[in-house]
């Protein structure tokens, strides 16, 4: 089915959300194009990524489906089918390529639900397309595709008076002198840049007058102990919430991260990224901004996108050096002095 031609002009539109962070923000890049076009852009997405999805322009509501990552949850799916369709959507576009992904637009009478063919969805998704890969090399341009739009770079939006109260509650200083580090990734290992080389960033980071701080998850809390224990980082790791992550990012003056949720939410601050990729490529995800830079080892083995190294080895992150990262640092011209 050709991508092409399938416009609406303007209606309500559901967009059936990933449940990885790095995804959803992506996700926003179909979300101006169909605002242009007239349409009124809602999400449906899991509690873990929802409320970026509320920081994003353009989004006028987004439905909340408390069902856990890999779980059918049908009884759930169910109830918010039947809350949804008493909105009259007109259009769903599914985004994942799961059966149960577009169970809800099928069980809300949604007329039109777009999605790539996928797992068993026959009937379930009645616009289906063919994933031509080749001509859809990046994720969001298999999401703009859905949408019959041109992909732009996404966008979050952060709360200022959040960011404010943060930064004086964790002791981080004054904005724009603030340098983050985001250690983890939660698709393995072989996304994860040593966390010693992180420590000993930081430590030069540190001697050019800037605040260091490590962000994640509370599984990455380990990551996070790592670096600060051998460093004058300020680690909090777990002692914030997606949303306080991403008023902090807003604050710094530089992000660097592996290819992880909190790149992808860097870049759609406008933060200025230094992106280390192992075992995926930034072919593929890339962090989307004029102001991002991408590390990567040219080796025959990469990208296999293993979660675990084949190979043992990890040189596709190993080989990254301390040197290396800091002349894209300086390159990017974010320090002072």
């Amino acid at each position: 089915m050709a991508y092409a031609g399938h416009h609406v002009a303007a209606g309500k539109v559901l967009v059936v959300a990933p449940a990885w962070v790095g995804d959803m923000v992506m996700a926003h890049t179909l979300v101006p194009g169909l605002v242009r076009r007239g349409a009124v852009v809602e999400f449906l997405a899991p509690p873990a990524c929802a409320d970026l999805a509320r920081r994003m322009p353009g989004v006028a509501a987004v439905h909340d489906l408390n069902v856990g990552h890999g779980e059918l949850g049908l009884g759930e799916r169910t109830r918010v089918a039947r809350r949804l369709r008493c909105r009259e959507f007109d259009w769903a576009i599914v985004l994942p390529n799961s059966f149960k992904s577009a169970l809800v637009p099928f069980l809300a009478g949604i007329p039109r639900r777009t999605g790539f063919t996928g797992e068993a969805r026959l009937g379930l998704v009645n616009d289906r397309r063919r994933l031509r890969v080749r001509d859809l090399p990046r994720q969001v341009d298999r999401f703009a595709a859905l949408a019959d739009v041109t992909p732009e770079d996404p966008r979050l939006c952060a709360d200022p008076a959040n960011r404010a109260a943060l930064l004086r509650r964790l002791g981080l200083g004054a904005a724009g002198n603030l340098v983050a580090l985001c250690p983890g990734a939660e698709y393995g290992p072989s996304k994860r840049w040593p966390g010693e080389r992180f420590a000993e960033l930081a430590r030069r980071l540190a001697t050019a007058g800037v605040a260091v701080c490590v962000l994640g998850s509370a599984r990455d809390a380990e990551l996070g102990e790592a670096v600060a224990s051998d460093s004058p980082a300020h680690d909090l790791t777990g002692r914030t919430d997606l949303l306080d992550a991403v008023d902090i990012l807003s604050a710094s003056c530089l992000a660097v991260t592996n290819d992880s949720g909190l790149m992808h939410v860097s870049a759609a601050l406008g933060v200025p990224v230094v992106a280390i990729y192992g075992s995926t490529t930034p072919e593929f995800t890339p962090p989307l901004s004029t102001r991002a830079v991408t590390i990567g080892q040219d080796l025959p083995c990469r990208p296999c996108f293993r979660r675990e190294c084949p190979l043992g080895h990890r040189a596709c992150l190993n080989n990254t050096s301390v040197e290396r990262v800091m002349g894209e640092v300086h390159e990017l011209g974010v320090l002072r002095g």
